[in-house]
């Protein structure tokens, strides 16, 4: 049952991000309800009302049972969103599931990018090659993540072969940078406009996936840029909520990448790592409370892909946190992650090594 004697949120899906969510909410005077389907993760710690995402009626009637609404996931089409009272806002979430219209608001508040460019057809591919350079990555416009819907092209011959390969459907090619590292900046806006960031964070990808986030990436000047890159894409969406922006540091700058319109992977190891986590801090932002303190201590996530380590392995090492998601094992799935002080090194070494996360 919904507790109808708190504020309630409604939370659209109910995966790992709406569990992290709603086990936060337990130190807040606020109830949370998810949208989505039985079995999935929230359901461990709060309701989970059966709601099919791409049916507007029934996102509808679930939003009436509720006293706002937030997403975990930006793959839920704009169209559906319309309408609601929603946090982050429908226009956020559009643009930020949208990869060209994410590159060209990037552009519009003054921010760098990759070079891109729209690709609608095997000939737009073989033009934007021209644009972009090689090698380059062709990427959907929308629904990709965890390095789905993204193709490598490395030679002008690789055109044909990886327009199939995404089906023909609309699409970005971007050229590739040589980045020195890849870094993300988590922020949190509140109804009054105020704004609270996290430290910048340092990630590690393969495949296309998370694999190690590290906080903080010490670099004064860069923690001010991106503060003043996040500040404008705010206030220009009007914004209410977490919104995380990854970026390349290049040449000793800031190239966006892409932004994240809800809370994140990289910002995980919040939890333990800092006053508030991410997750209170989002659900602090879109209820009109207070932001929490974002003083943080340097900290290590490491993300568990495909399994999850048995419990006793892990009850041996006393610096580490264990965050089990409920996920049935599968190969390139993120199932969970563990969580140590940065000054756990041998153990974050060693967990590297068994996780197969060692870069």
């Amino acid at each position: 049952m919904i507790n109808r004697d708190k504020p309630r949120i409604g939370i659209l899906g109910a995966g790992q991000l709406a569990l992290m969510l709603a086990q936060a909410s337990k130190t807040l005077d606020v109830a949370i309800v998810c949208a989505g389907q039985p079995g999935d993760c929230a359901e461990q710690v709060a309701t989970v009302m059966p709601v099919d995402l791409d049916d507007a009626a029934e996102v509808g009637a679930f939003a009436a049972q509720v006293d706002l609404v937030t997403i975990e996931s930006e793959n839920i089409h704009a169209d559906v969103l319309g309408g609601l009272h929603l946090y982050p806002n429908a226009r956020a979430v559009a643009i930020a599931q949208d990869r060209l219209l994410e590159k060209r608001f990037f552009h519009e508040c003054g921010i760098g990018t990759a070079p891109f460019a729209a690709v609608d057809s095997l000939d737009d591919l073989n033009n934007a090659m021209a644009l972009t350079g090689l090698p380059a990555i062709l990427k959907t416009r929308r629904m990709g993540y965890d390095g789905k819907g993204q193709v490598r092209l490395r030679r002008p011959e690789d055109a044909a072969s990886a327009w199939a390969e995404v089906g023909g459907v609309p699409c970005i090619l971007e050229g590739m940078v040589s980045f020195e590292a890849e870094v993300s900046l988590i922020a949190a806006r509140g109804r009054t406009g105020k704004i609270v960031f996290y430290p910048l964070i340092e990630n590690h990808h393969r495949d296309g996936i998370l694999r190690i986030s590290i906080a903080p990436f010490v670099d004064t000047t860069l923690q001010h840029e991106a503060e003043s890159y996040l500040v404008n894409l705010l206030e220009r969406l009007e914004y209410v909520g977490v919104l995380a922006v990854e970026l390349f540091v290049v040449n000793g700058k800031l190239l966006a990448n892409e932004m994240a319109p809800r809370v994140h992977n990289s910002g995980h190891w919040t939890i333990e790592g800092s006053e508030t986590s991410q997750f209170e801090n989002h659900l602090r932002a879109i209820a009109g409370m207070e932001l929490g303190s974002t003083q943080s201590r340097p900290t290590v996530m490491l993300n568990c892909i495909g399994t999850m380590p048995m419990e006793e392995e892990t009850a041996a090492f006393p610096g580490l946190f264990r965050h089990d998601y409920g996920k049935e094992a599968r190969p390139g799935r993120k199932v969970g992650h563990l969580t140590f002080p940065a000054t756990e090194r041998k153990a974050i070494a060693e967990w590297q090594h068994r996780l197969h996360a060692d870069l």
